[in-house]
């Protein structure tokens, strides 16, 4: 039996919680607050067997229909700050670039595990690695707005593999009254998993539920999906979603084992 498979359903552990338009797990002291704008989702479909050594341990692929994906979802972070904030003006605001996989953990909590983070500011890229181990990379990275195409640009600086590289574009189309049970799986995560000094951890988020756009993807020319350890995808991603954003506070990690 796959690795990715062992001990899921009754055999010892809980099945996956199910997925929520909005969080259900309440946050009673968030630890740090963010607000994430124009995002752009490109999706994949992965062989979970592929991304199982991956991830951290106590957990496993999360899977629809027999698959996993593999995101790489651009952005701007607005106004990080600690606890209930303030957000920091400056430092606190930058551009990032994610490439992600879907998890679930022994408690059934499904979430997202980062394979890299790309983001524009130094400080918070040295904070995240200290703290929880994130794998965050400082780049050179712009979000550019033209009408309704959005073009989000990353190259790698430090600490590498140097030069890694994206540029990609959307168009923004019409508002998703209601999103498909994928778009609701890939978008509606309520934490993170990471590895940080032998444990893995499980971080809570709550934020109000996504409003949610089809996008049309312009162009694409990705280096950092291959550059986290993951197969070039070859196609066309098989969902392109973009969002306004929404607020996001951050609770303290849980540890997963």
């Amino acid at each position: 039996m796959p690795r990715w498979l062992a001990g899921t359903g009754h055999n010892g552990r809980v099945d996956p919680e199910e997925v929520t338009a909005e969080a259900v797990r309440p946050l009673r002291r968030p630890v740090l607050v963010q607000r994430w704008e124009d995002l752009a989702f490109l999706h994949w479909p992965v062989d979970p067997a592929v991304v199982a050594p991956l991830l951290p341990a106590g957990t496993r692929p999360d899977v629809v229909d027999g698959r996993t994906y593999v995101g790489l979802i651009g952005f701007r972070m607005v106004g990080l700050g600690l606890f209930a904030g303030p957000g920091l003006p400056y430092l606190g605001t930058f551009c990032e670039t994610n490439v992600r996989l879907y998890s679930v953990d022994v408690a059934g909590r499904r979430a997202v595990v980062f394979r890299s983070l790309d983001a524009s500011r130094l400080l918070p890229v040295l904070v995240a690695r200290a703290s929880l181990r994130l794998p965050y990379l400082w780049s050179r990275m712009r979000l550019r707005r033209d009408g309704d195409v959005l073009t989000y640009t990353s190259r790698r600086r430090w600490p590498g593999p140097r030069g890694a590289a994206t540029a990609f574009s959307v168009r923004v189309g019409a508002a998703i009254a209601e999103p498909t049970p994928l778009e609701h799986f890939l978008t509606a995560r309520w934490g993170l998993h990471t590895r940080a000094y032998g444990r893995t951890l499980h971080l809570p988020n709550v934020h109000p539920r996504w409003p949610l756009h089809r996008a049309e993807l312009v162009r694409l020319d990705d280096g950092l999906v291959r550059a986290a350890g993951l197969p070039d995808p070859g196609a066309a991603p098989v969902s392109v979603l973009y969002s306004p954003g929404v607020p996001v506070r951050f609770g303290s990690p849980a540890v997963v084992r």
